[in-house]
């Protein structure tokens, strides 16, 4: 429930208890004051009228936009003092109607709530930064011992759902301060992160607690980052969609919180591990998995809140509602960067799609074949062949499960299936194949016995 505070000036005090009334909705009336003895430079924050009244008015959470409407058709302006805060539950002759009333309906925060509530999933820059480090060097040390469970700890530590959903509540109700902030600290937030992973990986490879050479591309958290795909856009954008839907909402972020930094976290500290390794073909994959899983999340979040609120950005006072042509140009320049940018990233996102399609084509086609009915794909990854992420993946790691461990992989079952890849996507490729081997039984009781123990 939400309970108003809102101060109501003489002049409309009768229309707005009138339209109160009418929505069954009671209210306490917690005192009434003369103005007039106020100093003249107390008048702009107190009001000007002679007498006014403070209403107390509890509410469920789905009521507060109406009754805000209603005030203001009543002539009360709710921006010079309301306060709406929350609580557990009222007791009042009407409140029973009013749950039942507005149970089943969904009326998005108003904007003030809005702000609040995203203002509230902020961090000071000193513990966001702070944060973002601590974030960057346990998913590294998740990363470099393939441990699921410590990756899953940096996300929930990330404080990144911040700054991202501050950028787009700050498009929609028109702060450009707000946007230029949360996207300075979306980039300087996932900079320090890429920085602190590589510090963090320079400081354990010197040291030798993980061996200086490793082929960063086996391990598997890794191997799933190393450029960007279309699960990976999927997740960006239902992350941000699910961001900006769930701030609209009376519900906790926590949860949401951790999905967004789930696609971006990982990623990130990814980056900074290949940058220590020297592996070229990982951090430029990586950082670009990074920088497309970034726009697509705040594209999301910010569609999903235009399409709940439907703001215009080009009224007085709208974030393209420009004060000077100089003004215009500026952000107009920036918008053509990042444009630039998010085009050519996008475009070799594009790339890695279409021929991850033809890669997977490629290796099922080839196992279908009856020469390997033992053999079962478990995964097809691929990366960049050079730092240019233009020229498309063209290395192709291939890792299959193999049912028949007494028998010899195929010879040139990595021949196969490169030209495969080549005939479908006219590129040379590399391809390598790992093989999981197990043993496959079906155990039987037999009669008066105890069933054998298989192993797999």
């Amino acid at each position: 429930m939400r309970t108003l505070y809102v101060r109501v000036p003489e002049r409309c005090r009768d229309e707005a208890l009138v339209a109160l009334t009418e929505l069954d909705i009671e209210y306490a009336v917690l005192g009434t004051g003369s103005l007039a003895n106020i100093p003249d430079a107390a008048e702009s924050v107190a009001g000007s009228d002679d007498e006014t009244v403070l209403l107390q008015i509890p509410l469920p959470a789905d009521a507060v936009g109406p009754v805000l409407d209603a005030l203001e058709d009543a002539g009360v302006d709710t921006r010079a003092y309301t306060i709406i805060s929350s609580g557990e539950t009222a007791m009042t002759s009407t409140w029973d109607t009013l749950l039942k009333r507005y149970a089943r309906d969904f009326d998005p925060l108003t904007f003030p709530e809005l702000r609040s509530k995203t203002m509230n999933l902020s961090q000071d820059p000193g513990s966001y930064y702070a944060l973002m480090i601590l974030s960057a060097l346990i998913a590294t040390a998740g990363l470099l011992a393939d441990s699921p469970a410590i990756v899953v700890g940096s996300m929930v530590i990330a404080p990144v759902v911040g700054p991202v959903l501050t950028t787009s509540v700050g498009a929609i109700t028109d702060d450009r301060r707000m946007v230029i902030d949360s996207l300075r600290m979306q980039a300087f937030g996932l900079a320090v992160a890429v920085l602190a992973a590589m510090a963090f990986g320079l400081v354990l490879q010197t040291f030798q607690f993980v061996p200086p050479v490793l082929d960063l591309s086996t391990i598997e958290l890794i191997g799933v980052r190393l450029a960007p795909n279309m699960l990976a856009l999927i997740v960006g954008l239902a992350a941000g969609a699910a961001g900006g839907i769930g701030l609209t909402t009376k519900g906790p972020m926590s949860l949401i919180g951790v999905m967004v930094a789930a696609a971006l976290i990982p990623t990130a500290a990814a980056a900074g591990i290949g940058v220590i390794w020297n592996r070229p073909l990982v951090w430029i994959g990586t950082l670009a998995l990074l920088l497309v899983t970034i726009v697509v999340i705040n594209i999301a979040c910010f569609a999903a809140l235009w399409a709940i609120y439907r703001p215009n950005p080009f009224t007085d006072g709208g974030v393209f509602a420009f004060q000077s042509l100089r003004e215009a140009a500026l952000v107009c320049a920036a918008l053509a960067v990042l444009a630039v940018i998010v085009v050519g990233t996008v475009g070799a996102s594009a790339q890695q799609i279409a021929f991850e399609q033809n890669a997977n084509g490629a290796v099922h086609d080839v196992i279908d074949d009856s020469e390997h009915e033992n053999l079962t794909a478990v995964a097809v990854r691929s990366e960049y062949a050079d730092p240019s992420p233009f020229t498309g993946p063209q290395t192709v790691t291939v890792v299959l499960s193999d049912t028949a461990p007494g028998e010899a992989p195929p010879p040139d079952l990595a021949g196969e299936i490169a030209a495969e890849i080549e005939t479908r996507s006219d590129r040379s490729v590399t391809v390598r194949v790992r093989f999981f081997e197990y043993q496959e039984t079906t155990a039987s009781t037999p009669t008066g016995g105890s069933a054998p123990i298989a192993f797999g």
